[in-house]
């Protein structure tokens, strides 16, 4: 038979009983009966009762009613009286089984063994048939054996009521009163101890049922019976103390189970959990400071509650609804949004529901909050994992760095002043933002491509197959290929703006990376998908249609140039080549195309027949509509190239020494250069061609060409030298012989006067780098007599 403690030292025959295995009570032999176990549970639960277990209390420190004013003298409280003789201990427990039945150490040993009993406050024994009645159906609503009748529409969990007499309108103003949310004091009166402690099925029978209150107590009563074993055996542990140890760790893993339990659902149960919270609480501030004695965890309390806090937060941040990405494109944007509504929900009723429940030292709202900066950050690191696209990036990037922290969430009007200047920062694992960043500006570098693949085939789909002319913007061909790539990498810049400007310009650098392949990319796929165009005037759009996009495309990414010269410089000088390039292309085929019409100038043919000179002027024309249609500065050196190779080759024909005018053909072939060369400068007069310097060298040439008398033409010679440093003798010669002044004495003084003119006007000023002539081949001329020195012919001159 197990030991029984005694209610006093100094009447050990009263408050205590010997149950033998059979479960009858037996008397002793004054005839006094000693008190039934089931009354003395019932006299401790009417004490718990009254006393309300675990209730705030105003002292300054946690105390034990059995050591208060009521116990100054340190005498034990009066022992509890024995029913009487003829009276019966009926158990409303029976149906749960015998609890009370311990393991008889002998069987002929009929006398109990007697042990120090817990110290109890002291309460009146006598209880009114009501006041017992009451107490039943309290234990059986602990027990969960409450009948029909004494159902009540509550929450399941009841802390053990006040048993109030008044009258109803008092009642009713108490519970006014109560429903006006106060902060739980943080100082408490912890109950007295249960006489004898339920077993321990009985009381993991409680913890399971939450009625933590008498669980508690009778779990701290055992511990307290545990200690005082342990202290009287010492080192040498019988087997019923490691058995007794191992029952209290048992039951201490299903209270800490339970507590985790209701404190990690308290949020997503409220109505179900909310009463649970204060005797949890109480609970972890009684084990925090029981710490350091025998018999409880190893581990923190209130560790264990932020981890449960933290468990809770965990469930809430996974139960938000989260869509596949195959079913909605805006999938996580959708997500972010749902979590930042149901964070701030979350928060909002911890400040005006859950925290209450909580003693200040605890923190609660805090606790919950820093509970959210290390799970969102969590599950932020799984959602990374899922993220492929740049705007699924960008948008986690947005609502870390700006949402999360912003009015929408953790700045929250509705959950001032409680997070004040508290952290709104989210705990990220080390580096992970920069990974992140840069993460999603590998990922725009790749769309960036992407999209410049794709605007080349939409080009071609659109345009090039079609055969499809390309449309003015303001009188000039143009293509939207630049405004949609200024567009792409403007819409990039500006959603990286509002991260950081470390992010923006990384993003400005990555997209000016990616288009520095762009133009020669897209002149190999122009060439290669148009060149069946060639030479037509539909391929002459094209080129100069591009040429005007990327020059309007290079001075959108000059707006990038502080942030990144050396990317926008790489891009500029692509974007030239590609200028290059097309107006190459552009000048090839012009000179390809007048290529025959300027060789047959200067001819016989050409003296009879007009035909050569219209198409080369039509020629010309068009040159000038073309121009017009392409965008500045290049149009004025394409101009400017093109007038250049039409009066070189022009006057270049005078130099070839295919004709030669005699028989005064010289007149009529002077007039019609005249005319011809005032028709082409009028021509390029229209275009913006910068070699204004040319336009007088025709006129000067078919001036001297034109001159009836021979010595006449030494006085004309002074504005083509002058005009032409570069106009040499063997050019001069060659204009006298298409003049059919091949040789004589008039063509040897023209010789010399131009050697004096060109001795005199060596220093005069003029631009060297005006080049007509140098340029120009000249046709060697048959006759030896023609290119001797003026010197060796003088013995000719009459004079001589």
């Amino acid at each position: 038979m197990s030991d029984m403690k005694e209610s006093s030292t100094e009447s050990p025959d009263e408050d205590s009983v010997s149950l033998k295995s059979n479960g009858k009570t037996p008397t002793d032999g004054g005839g006094k009966q000693p008190l039934g176990r089931m009354q003395s549970i019932r006299m401790s639960l009417r004490r718990a009762a009254e006393k309300s277990p675990l209730s705030p209390g105003k002292g300054s420190k946690v105390t034990r009613k059995g050591e208060t004013a009521g116990n100054e003298s340190g005498s034990q409280p009066p022992p509890s009286p024995s029913p009487s003789a003829g009276s019966q201990a009926v158990s409303p427990l029976k149906n749960i089984g015998s609890f009370f039945q311990r393991k008889e150490e002998d069987e002929g040993d009929a006398t109990s063994q007697t042990s120090h009993p817990i110290k109890r406050s002291k309460t009146n024994p006598n209880m009114s048939s009501s006041g017992e009645s009451f107490m039943r159906r309290s234990l059986r609503r602990s027990l969960n054996l409450v009948s029909k009748k004494d159902k009540e529409p509550s929450s399941r969990q009841e802390l053990l009521p006040t048993v109030s007499e008044g009258p109803k309108e008092e009642q009713r103003e108490e519970k006014t009163e109560e429903e006006v949310e106060e902060e739980l004091e943080e100082m408490y009166t912890l109950p007295d101890l249960p006489h004898t402690p339920l077993s321990v099925m009985q009381i993991s029978k409680l913890i399971d049922m939450e009625v933590l209150e008498e669980a508690y107590l009778n779990l701290l009563a055992l511990r307290q019976e545990f200690q005082q074993e342990l202290e009287r055996c010492g080192e040498d542990s019988p087997i019923e103390l490691v058995k007794k140890e191992k029952d209290l760790n048992l039951l201490y893993g299903d209270l800490r189970k339970k507590v985790n339990g209701i404190v990690r659902d308290a949020n997503s149960l409220p109505s179900r959990n909310k009463g649970l919270l204060v005797p949890v609480a109480r609970i972890i501030q009684e084990e925090e400071r029981r710490a350091e004695e025998v018999g409880g965890l190893p581990d923190s309390w209130m560790e264990a509650w932020r981890e449960a806090v933290g468990e809770g937060v965990q469930v809430k941040v996974s139960s938000v609804h989260l869509e596949q990405k195959e079913q909605n494109t805006s999938w996580l944007a959708v997500h972010l949004g749902l979590l930042g509504k149901a964070i701030v929900e979350d928060l909002e009723n911890v400040k005006r529901e859950l925290r209450w429940s909580y003693p200040p030292s605890f923190r609660a709202f805090s606790t919950y909050v820093r509970s959210y900066h290390r799970v969102v950050g969590q599950h932020l690191k799984k959602l990374e994992q899922q993220v492929t696209e740049a705007k699924d990036l960008y948008a986690l990037l947005n609502w870390i760095i700006n949402s999360y922290k912003s009015e929408r969430i953790m700045g929250s009007e509705s959950l001032q002043p409680e997070i004040g200047d508290d952290s709104k920062d989210l705990q990220l694992e080390e580096n992970f933002l920069e990974q992140l960043k840069e993460t999603y500006c590998s990922r725009v570098k790749v769309d960036m491509r992407s999209s410049l693949d794709r605007i080349i085939e939409m080009e071609n789909e659109d345009v090039w197959t079609k055969s499809k002319k390309p449309e003015k913007e303001e009188k000039l061909l143009n293509s939207q290929i630049h405004f949609d790539i200024w567009t792409k990498v403007k819409g990039n810049v500006l959603n990286s703006s509002r991260i950081d400007a470390q992010l923006e310009q990384k993003v400005v650098t990555s997209c000016l990376q990616e288009l520095k392949d762009f133009p020669q990319r897209f002149v190999s796929a122009l060439q290669r998908l148009c060149g069946a165009l060639k030479p037509t005037l539909l391929w002459t759009h094209y080129q100069i249609t591009y040429i005007n996009c990327f020059t309007a495309l290079q001075r959108h990414m000059e707006g990038h140039l502080s942030a990144c010269p050396e990317e926008v410089e790489d891009f500029r000088k692509e974007v030239k080549w590609l200028i290059v390039t097309l107006l190459q292309g552009l000048e090839d085929q012009f000179k390809e195309d007048v290529k025959p019409f300027l060789r047959r100038m200067m001819t016989r043919k050409w003296l009879t027949s007009d035909e050569d000179f219209k198409q080369l002027y039509r020629l010309t024309v068009q040159l000038s509509d073309q121009c017009s249609l392409m965008t500045p500065p290049h149009v004025q050196e394409f101009a400017s190239h093109c007038h250049y190779h039409v009066v070189k080759e022009y006057i270049g024909q005078l130099m070839k020494n295919n004709y030669s005018c005699k028989n005064r053909k010289h007149e009529k072939a002077a007039a019609e250069i005249h005319r011809q060369w005032g028709k082409l400068v009028d021509v390029f007069q229209d275009t913006p061609s910068t070699h204004e310097w040319l336009n007088s060298v025709g006129h000067d040439l078919s001036d001297i060409i034109g001159q009836k008398n021979k010595m006449d033409i030494k006085d004309h010679l002074e504005p083509v030298v002058q005009n032409y440093p570069d106009f040499s003798r063997r050019h001069l010669v060659a204009v006298l012989n298409f003049r059919g002044l091949m040789r004589g004495r008039e063509h040897q003084l023209i010789l010399q006067r131009f050697t004096e003119l060109k001795k005199k006007l060596v220093n005069a000023s003029g631009d060297k780098t005006q080049v007509l002539f140098g340029d120009m081949q000249v046709t060697n001329n048959t006759d030896c007599l023609s290119n001797l020195p003026f010197s060796c012919l003088s013995f000719l001159l009459p004079d001589g």
